[in-house]
């Protein structure tokens, strides 16, 4: 495991390889052992809201550890072979599904398939005490495809794209047209509204929010979001999924950036603002987050992880929602995307990332 470095420009001034779907738009069931249930907190808090907002509450009485309905979750496409969409494909074929994973570059595809070794390998050397499948037998269950005609026989999508409204309107008309008509799809978006992306379908009943958080296949808690139309069974087959992966999700209510982006976005934007103003340094910052609050990580190394070019679109997709100055991006976040300073998948960010050897 190699630590981050300080990027010296960034410090001197005390101041997801992306999918390709960021720059155009696209031309088994099996239990982990490790499945968690979601208990009923925030109930009372749910009914609340409906009463005065006339929305639906949000289901929080537990994962279902089937898929519901009647319905079997066989096939699952990913789409967008990034950061995001590589680790979620590799969660679930390690959870035994079959995985068809759709970018509309092959050189981004076969990165995609590189990085899926290398993650394999890293993570059966950090998680020694428990089995993983090699990297050739996990690859037998994920089909690469720059064409989405293989999705004819999907059951359920997760997507995956860059954060561009634009884009995704076009993917999930794509996918509207192409899959089944009982086929779910699952946004993983950090902060576009899921009610606004079930209107770009004719298949709102059937669209929900999973997001992800990075690393996929070590994190055990995904964010699950009820758009204004997604059905009951849209979210007990969503977590149906979720617990076959090992995954809790907590269910909450429609809104950008949701619960956790909203936080974390404006956190991150400010970390960046106190950099710039040379309050303290990078270092300080996030020292003062993992040492006085007890974070395992800082609010600047978190966006290397994130990658800065997401953090600063969903920022903008925040600021573009609410239209609250709160939500203005930070000029060194742009400077620092510009220049392509993008955090762990370029190399350098806040830090820097000597090269690992992939």
């Amino acid at each position: 495991i190699v630590e981050p470095r300080l990027h010296p420009r960034i410090e001197r001034h005390n101041h997801d390889s992306a999918s390709s779907y960021s720059r155009q738009p696209p031309g088994g069931r099996h239990q982990c052992t490790s499945t968690k249930h979601v208990g009923a907190t925030a109930a009372e808090t749910g009914r609340l809201n409906a009463h005065h907002l006339k929305i639906k509450p949000p289901i929080l009485t537990g994962v279902i550890a089937r898929e519901g309905n009647g319905m079997s979750v066989n096939l699952v496409g990913v789409i967008g072979a990034g950061v995001m969409g590589v680790g979620v494909a590799q969660n679930l074929a390690q959870c035994g599904h079959q995985v068809v994973l759709v970018d509309v570059a092959e050189a981004i595809l076969k990165q995609a398939e590189q990085q899926l070794r290398y993650n394999v390998r890293l993570q059966s050397f950090l998680m020694k005490d428990k089995p993983t499948k090699s990297a050739g037998d996990l690859l037998k269950q994920i089909t690469f495809s720059t064409s989405h005609e293989p999705l004819v026989h999907a059951d359920f999508i997760i997507e995956n794209v860059t954060e561009k409204w634009e884009i995704k309107k076009e993917v999930y008309a794509q996918l509207d047209a192409v899959c089944p008509a009982h086929c779910v799809f699952a946004a993983n978006t950090s902060a576009i509204p899921i009610t606004r992306i079930a209107s770009a379908t004719k298949r709102a009943p059937q669209v929900v929010g999973m997001h992800f958080m990075n690393p996929v296949p070590m994190k055990t808690t995904v964010e699950v979001i009820r758009g204004h139309h997604t059905s009951d069974q849209t979210l007990e087959l969503a977590q149906g999924l979720l617990a076959s992966m090992g995954k809790e999700g907590i269910v909450v209510n429609d809104a950008p950036g949701f619960v956790s982006n909203r936080v974390l976005m404006l956190t991150i934007n400010e970390a960046v603002f106190l950099l710039q103003e040379q309050v303290a340094s990078v270092a300080d910052v996030d020292r003062i987050f993992k040492s006085c609050f007890g974070h395992k990580m800082g609010p600047l190394e978190t966006a290397d992880l994130i990658g800065l070019d997401t953090i600063l679109l969903s920022i903008e997709v925040l600021h573009e929602s609410f239209n609250d100055s709160k939500y203005r991006p930070c000029p060194l976040l742009r400077q620092m995307v510009d220049a392509g300073l993008l955090g762990r998948k370029s190399g350098q960010g806040f830090y820097s990332y000597p090269e690992t050897g992939r």
